[in-house]
């Protein structure tokens, strides 16, 4: 058996599990596991929400039985109020939450499948979320430039200063999650599942012309000032930078090289 036909019966024999617990309503499953199956390898791992009915929330969440039921836990890590981390015995990951059929209305998450449901139950709309994520995606190259250019401006000054952990979060951080943003109004997208919640996911798959440059765009912690002038060349090739600004990020930059 392979390890997605493993994921996936994992999935159903959770399914199978919940139709024996009173209170349970049904199985989403979401992400690799949801609508978007060709995309599981080797390193996927279960993604799932787990309807109930009014006032079973806490007993499905605080008790997991019906997951040891399924498989042996070797793990499981309550990381909020609804959902948890978990890693089977077998090594199969999942992360998922729990919610009274009420509460998932407010919810955002990406649209999903039913794996599993009560006979009686007949809200099967709620595979779409009825609330959408903000997109993560800009219009125009505007804002976006103008704010990895203060990014690396401020990242740099925090470099001079000896904050270089902050410095390395402004400038490889921040300043290339703004050109991440604008990536779709440079290049072609290639069709690689973009993930609602980050930019990052399947990048390298997305935009494979671009992801060469993010090695040198993301060089580490002591070399932010070389990452930073990297970012700044690029940023002048695909918008009109200020000369300013780029004037003082260069001057910043010689700064940081000459304290080494």
């Amino acid at each position: 058996m392979t390890y997605k036909e493993r994921l996936l019966l994992r999935l159903d024999e959770i399914g199978e599990t919940l139709e024996k617990k009173e209170g349970a309503l049904a199985l989403l499953g979401l992400g690799s596991v949801g609508l978007e199956t060709d995309r599981i390898d080797d390193f996927s791992d279960l993604d799932f929400f787990v309807i109930v009915s009014s006032g079973y929330g806490p007993r499905f969440i605080d008790q997991l039985d019906w997951l040891e039921d399924t498989y042996p836990l070797a793990y499981s890590f309550k990381n909020s109020d609804f959902g948890c981390k978990i890693l089977f015995e077998d090594g199969i990951y999942g992360e998922y939450a729990v919610f009274e059929e009420q509460e998932i209305e407010g919810c955002i998450y990406s649209e999903g499948r039913i794996v599993w449901k009560k006979s009686f139950f007949k809200n099967e709309s709620i595979v779409k979320p009825m609330k959408q994520a903000p997109s993560l995606r800009a219009e125009t190259f505007e804002r976006e430039v103008n704010e990895a250019l203060t990014n690396l401006y401020v990242g740099l000054g925090r470099y001079a200063r000896g904050e270089k952990l902050s410095a390395a979060r402004f400038v490889e951080g921040h300043a290339v999650d703004r050109l991440l943003s604008v990536m779709h109004l440079l290049e072609s997208e290639v069709d690689g599942f973009p993930d609602i919640f980050g930019n990052d996911r399947r990048f390298e798959a997305r935009f494979p012309q671009f992801a060469i440059k993010l090695g040198e765009m993301m060089q580490g912690y002591n070399k932010v000032p070389e990452s930073s002038i990297y970012i700044l060349n690029y940023l002048e090739q695909i918008y009109p930078v200020n000369k300013r600004m780029s004037a003082e990020i260069r001057k910043l930059f010689q700064l940081c090289l000459e304290q080494g």
